[in-house]
Parts: structure tokens; sequence; C-alpha cells
């Protein structure tokens, strides 16, 4: 079964399991079968105009705590967890679930022995994180093609956690939007509310507000750019470390790890088929009120 809608129709997004449990897989096929979106999704759709492909997590407006499986064959999107138990994020008033499409971009990783310079802190062994702040919602596994308009920098747990700022190239109002000052005057109060979000909802869950390098302010398209270029060169030296802790198996030619028709096999088999989806917890639609 498919799933979602993206800009790109050469991917599309394979259910498995049942959702909000956690056997849940949203598997990414491409024009040739399934894929690792993480890995053999390019990060560019259009490097001369810095255009980016996005792979889509989490629908905005929804609470489901989605992720790639950095761990697993493919990395297929997964229903993230604590304990055994699926996670979801709280609604912090005034907001209901993610407030925008979550995702990460393909193809960069945060290393996590790298100390970042500006913010002194490591990497958070992840994608780097993106928001698409568009009018539309897009669907899970959906792969958009988006322009960075600049980046936050939030310190989660002690890690480095960028989150890109994003617009979908086929929004109607991506014309408008070519820096992250652009944002306030087509947005106006959406970037204090990201600020707002990120900080404030792991608080419901009775962990300590998050804190941001640079003061919460936000970094420019050009340093934003400069971030992905870093974390696209680290991805590039994951792909060819021989023992690495992460799954890098893919169709990349210079991966020391290789897909094979077996192995693909092998991954979305050992998932159930795709059925009905799991009860969602009786408090996800509760409002939490956070004194910022």
């Amino acid at each position: 079964m498919s799933t979602g809608a993206g800009d790109s129709p050469a991917y599309q997004a394979i259910e498995r399991g049942s959702l909000y449990s956690l056997d849940y897989r949203v598997f990414i096929k491409g024009p040739q079968g399934i894929v690792s979106p993480w890995h053999d999704i390019p990060l560019f759709a259009d490097k001369d105009k810095s255009i980016y492909n996005m792979i889509v997590e989490i629908p905005r407006w929804t609470n489901a705590k989605m992720e790639m499986a950095t761990k697993e064959p493919f990395s297929p999107i997964k229903q993230d967890e604590k304990k055994g138990v699926a996670r979801f994020v709280h609604n912090i008033f005034p907001h209901k679930g993610y407030i925008w499409n979550y995702g990460a971009l393909p193809q960069t990783w945060e290393d996590p022995n790298h100390v970042v310079p500006d913010t002194g802190a490591k990497g958070d062994n992840d994608p780097i994180d993106v928001i698409e702040i568009g009018s539309k919602v897009a669907g899970r596994g959906a792969v958009l093609q988006v322009k960075v308009l600049g980046t936050l920098a939030l310190i989660d747990e002690g890690e480095t956690d960028w989150k890109l700022v994003a617009i979908n190239v086929n929004d109607e109002n991506a014309d408008q939007l070519n820096d992250i000052s652009d944002v306030e005057k087509v947005y106006p109060g959406l970037l204090t509310a990201t600020v707002e979000w990120f900080r404030n909802y792991k608080i419901p869950a009775g962990k300590p507000a998050n804190e941001f390098a640079f003061n919460g302010d936000y970094k420019n398209r050009d340093y934003a750019n400069k971030v992905i270029g870093e974390t696209n060169e680290f991805w590039k030296a994951l792909m060819k470390e021989a023992s690495p802790a992460l799954n890098t198996i893919s169709h990349v030619p210079e991966a020391v790890h290789q897909a094979t028709d077996e192995a693909v096999t092998a991954a979305v088999e050992s998932t159930p088929e795709h059925g009905a989806s799991a009860a969602l917890p009786g408090d996800v639609d509760k409002w939490h009120f956070v004194q910022g």
C-alpha cells in the first residue's frame, strides 16, 4: 500500500505493520525498487539552484514522533519509542502536534564525534532535520523539493541538533521566501512560535526546557547551506566505514555495504503486512499549558 504524496513521482511510500505501533514501517520505493531514503535519495534535487530533497517523516498537525530508522537496513520510517512504548509529542497550547511538515535531508549526518565550533556541542548522530513551512500538509514518506531559508541550532540534551527552515519550491509562497529574513513578512509569528515549540515540547513529559545556541536566533540561508555541506561530508565518510555503528546498506556506488535484492526482501519481510492502525493514546488531544 502506498501512502502520502510528494513533489517527486519517482518515489512511493510503502507502509508495513500498524500505524501508531512499534512494528510500523514506511519503506521508500524508487524506480528500481526499495531504496534507503537516507542514503539513496540524492541530497540535491537541483544543485545549481541549491534545491534539496526532503524526506517527510511527520506530517503537520500530527503527534506521532516518527523518524528514519538509521540502524535498520534501508532506513524505513518508524515510530520512535521509549522504554518499549510508542512516542507521541504533546500539544503545547496553542499548538496541535507538529506545527510544520517535519523530516530530514538525505545524505547528511551530524557526526557525534565532531564538536561543532559555533555551538560547542557534538552532533546528534542523525540526518539533519528540516521543518517545511509551506501551505500544504505533506504525506508521511513524501519526497519534497525544498529551498532552505535558514537554521535554528537546538541544543538537545547536550547535542547540536540543527533545525533547517525550508519551503517547498512548489508552494504558493515559495517565490516570496528566499532567506530567513523573509519568513516573518510572509508568515508573521511562525519563527517565534517555532522557537517556543522546540523549547517547550518536552516539558509535559517532565523534562526541562530545551536550550539553543546563538540565544535562539536563526542563522541565514548561506550559513544553513554551509552546515548542510559539512553534514554531507560527514555522511560520505560514514559510508566508507567498514564497521559503522549505523546501517549504511545502500545502492550508493561508493558505499562499503552494498544493497542486494536478498537484503531488500529480508528487510521488508521482517515486518508484518500493513494492517489497521493501533489505537491512539487517550490523552493525545489534551492541551498542555506551559509558562515560558
